[in-house]
């Protein structure tokens, strides 16, 4: 019954709506994206990507990049089905899958769009964490496709925090939100294990203190 009542367009519709009504409040900048949207449109790569815990603040401002047909692996939870559905609706090319189940086709999915498209997102630690862990799949994905990995981050002045795994946070209405990108990290590949985990681990490190 949940799953059914998450997967109707009725209520994907009215989430999507409420989401970005409710955005649209916030006082948003946004710091460093033309960097890589210079190197989108020079023909290269670029994988987004982010903290679970920051997600919500992205929904809206991204459909701006509806056009270019992003691509973003979401869980097969029924909770995934609600936000895949929304993603959708915001105009994301979503891939069904993640690290606890499914992953391996999610990642392929994702492989093949990203070069296609040439645009994708990850959540690096979703959706189980732990906070603060990047997980490999984001390397794979790089390396695949010859992406540049572009971390981002978002803060806000007034949040609520939720009592979640990675403490999950939502703005308050008319919150200043800043929405920053991070410098291109590239991840050439190598059949060395070794390198792999020095790639994840830069990342990780690269990333942590953007958390909040």
């Amino acid at each position: 019954m949940k799953r059914r009542i998450l997967a109707s367009r009725a209520f994907i519709f009215l989430v999507a709506w409420v989401i970005r009504a409710y955005s649209r409040t916030f006082r948003l900048t946004v710091v460093n994206e033309q960097p890589w949207r210079d190197h989108l449109a020079a023909g290269g790569c670029v994988i987004l990507c982010c903290w679970h815990q920051q997600f919500f603040s992205f929904i809206h401002p991204f459909r701006k990049f509806r056009e270019l047909r992003p691509s973003l692996m979401i869980s097969q939870s029924s909770d995934g089905t609600l936000v895949a559905g929304v993603a959708h609706h915001m105009g994301w090319q979503t891939v069904r899958g993640s690290s606890s189940r499914g992953g391996l086709k999610a990642m392929l999915g994702m492989i093949q769009k990203v070069r296609e498209h040439r645009l994708g997102a990850h959540i690096v630690d979703g959706p189980r964490g732990p906070i603060g862990a990047v997980k490999g799949g984001i390397i794979h994905m790089a390396r695949e496709t010859g992406a540049m990995v572009v971390p981002m981050y978002a803060t806000a002045d007034r949040a609520w925090h939720f009592r979640s795994w990675d403490r999950f946070f939502v703005p308050k209405p008319f919150a200043r939100v800043c929405i920053r990108f991070g410098d291109m990290v590239a991840m050439p590949a190598c059949d060395d294990p070794a390198r792999f985990e020095a790639q994840r681990l830069h990342l990780e490190q690269t990333m942590l203190p953007g958390l909040v």
